[in-house]
């Protein structure tokens, strides 16, 4: 447990330095637009994946594999760009964000695993297996967007 809560304390760690050292993003309104692609890219991921789980359109292995890849690489994108001065403009991200970075923070990292775990899971090509992290991941977004997002 000790190894797993220094790993989680070293990616909040390197996550907090990248959003506000050596920013990438010109003028606030970049770094909106970033997450905001990052998180609509997200989406089209997890519409996927569950509308297959759903049974809305045929559950295929490989298709949902591609999807839970592109959604464990997608979900380590938008963190760094929550910089200052990113709280304001066409935004839904609420001033908790900067207010208790630390809990955001915490989620994004369980977020990120949550995708890791789905990616793994959707190897076995199991419904079930693969039902269970999907939830988990779901529930990390809806998690996050309670306290975060408007």
């Amino acid at each position: 447990m000790k190894l797993k809560q220094l790993v989680v304390g070293a990616m909040l760690s390197t996550m907090a330095l990248g959003a506000s050292a050596n920013s990438v993003f010109e003028e606030p309104s970049d770094a909106i637009e970033y997450r905001q692609a990052a998180f609509s890219m997200i989406r089209v991921q997890i519409g996927d994946m569950g509308d297959m789980l759903k049974g809305k359109v045929p559950f295929d292995a490989e298709r949902f594999q591609k999807r839970a890849d592109n959604a464990a690489a997608l979900s380590k994108m938008p963190w760094e760009a929550f910089v200052a001065g990113s709280d304001k403009g066409d935004t839904s991200a609420l001033a908790a964000v900067w207010s208790d970075n630390e809990t955001f923070m915490k989620k994004a990292v369980a977020f990120q695993q949550y995708a890791d775990e789905l990616a793994v899971a959707a190897q076995s090509g199991d419904k079930k297996v693969i039902g269970k992290a999907f939830g988990a991941w779901a529930k990390g977004c809806k998690d996050c967007h309670k306290s975060f997002k408007d």
